[in-house]
């Protein structure tokens, strides 16, 4: 049987090319692609314990059976305009090449019954690994991006007492100062509006596969991304479950204290300033 493969961020550039086509015998699974390409892709075999994969748009285990025709996805750790021109999906999420409209998205998701409406916005800062970055360059897996965007937006409404959430994710090249990813969060009280917050950038950089490429005066690099959570990335448990703990450390979800990022900046709604 055949099965298309597609390559994001790191692993693009490894294999050269975007997607295969993959002759496997019946009953194989999705274990047996990343064995293949353990095998002929990369010296470096080492990149293959942090991947995550994916099968017709939906994280998947290695011992999940394919069939003829499915659509395989390896996935490296993740990155962490109006959008009249992007993708746009219910709930709330957007995927654009253009400019983000923080004022305008904001403006249509306030209504008269909240109390609070938080703005996180990633933004380009200037400097990276020790060297000044001219700009970054973002890709995704765009319609598994939208469906797990979608998914927090659900979980989020679930887990906290908040009315609504939207989220915009810019891709393309975006220059210093530029907002790359925008959430609203509107909601009665402003405790819960943090929480969720911090909550949806916090997840949405360890899941949702989005990469971004730093550039350089002296070249450019995809960055090395957030280790997947155990239930994406099986390997981890078996391979790496003590250092990933260390690197999760305690959820954030129940401290309510303002989302902040080492590029990002943040505002209540009456601090939002035109950009």
């Amino acid at each position: 049987m055949q099965v298309r493969v597609l390559f994001f961020g790191v692993l693009k550039d490894l294999a050269g090319r975007s997607s295969d086509l993959l002759s496997l015998p019946d009953h194989a699974s999705a274990a047996d692609v990343i064995s293949h390409y353990e095998q002929h892709l990369s010296k470096n075999k080492g990149i293959f314990n942090s991947i995550a994969i994916s099968v017709n748009q939906e994280y998947a285990r290695p011992d999940m059976k394919l069939h003829a025709g499915d659509e395989v996805a390896l996935l490296p750790p993740v990155s962490g305009g109006a959008p009249d021109q992007s993708t746009e999906t219910e709930p709330k999420v957007f995927i654009t090449h253009q400019q983000i409209d923080t004022a305008g998205l904001l403006g249509l998701m306030k209504r008269p019954e909240d109390g609070a409406a938080l703005v996180f916005e990633g933004v380009v800062r200037n400097h990276s690994r020790g060297r000044r970055t001219l700009f970054l360059d973002y890709e995704a897996y765009e319609d598994m991006a939208l469906k797990e965007m979608a998914s927090l937006i659900a979980r989020a409404l679930e887990q906290f007492q908040i009315r609504d959430v939207a989220i915009v994710h810019r891709l393309g090249r975006i220059e210093i100062g530029e907002t790359s990813v925008l959430i609203v969060v509107a909601s009665a009280h402003r405790a819960a509006a943090f929480d969720a917050c911090r909550w949806l950038i916090d997840t949405l950089k360890r899941t949702v596969p989005i990469w971004k490429k730093e550039h350089f005066e002296d070249g450019a690099v995809w960055s090395d991304g957030e280790p997947f959570p155990e239930h994406i990335n099986p390997l981890l448990v078996e391979m790496r479950a003590p250092a990933l703990s260390a690197v999760e450390g305690p959820s954030p979800v129940h401290k309510p204290t303002t989302p902040k990022g080492s590029h990002s900046k943040n505002s209540a709604s009456s601090r939002i300033a035109r950009k």
